[in-house]
């Protein structure tokens, strides 16, 4: 809900479900992270939500789920292309973890905004290049596609 713009709905959803299971392990360490970081992204503090998502990373080692896009986001937001790759890059190395969750494809173009940032543009072209072929078939008035096109022809 958050990601998708509806940050009252989130903090809802959390304040319910803090509520409702106070005591479980899932919710309180990995969920209501997770959803106070997108509110905090949203409203672009990304200072915030890396605070918020210290907590989770603690028990990410052995499940890397997408805690690490969400950092990866807010590093980029804060301008560090090196700390964003290396979330987006643990992200995506995780192939059984993110099989063909949405913010799969997405850490990769933030992997490719991220490498763009670093001024590695032979990097940030392939994953480009790594991205786009994913959306091929997508609607191509799509925001972020659109987005990322521009991005890559800029790079050529």
């Amino acid at each position: 809900m958050a990601l998708a713009g509806d940050t009252a709905g989130a903090e809802k959803l959390a304040a319910e479900l803090d509520k409702t299971f106070p005591l479980g392990t899932l919710v309180q360490r990995y969920w209501l992270p997770t959803i106070r970081a997108s509110v905090a992204l949203e409203r672009k503090d990304p200072n915030r939500a890396i605070e918020l998502l210290k907590v989770p990373s603690t028990s990410e080692v052995s499940t890397p789920t997408h805690l690490g896009y969400l950092r990866g986001e807010a590093h980029l937001i804060l301008h560090d292309g090196n700390r964003a790759a290396v979330e987006f890059q643990k992200f995506i190395d995780h192939r059984g973890m993110v099989g063909s969750s949405l913010l799969g494809v997405l850490a990769r173009l933030g992997l490719a905004r991220a490498y763009a940032m670093q001024g590695d543009t032979a990097k940030a072209r392939s994953a480009y290049q790594d991205f786009l072929p994913l959306w091929k078939d997508a609607d191509p008035d799509i925001p972020i596609l659109k987005e990322a096109k521009a991005e890559y022809a800029k790079l050529q």
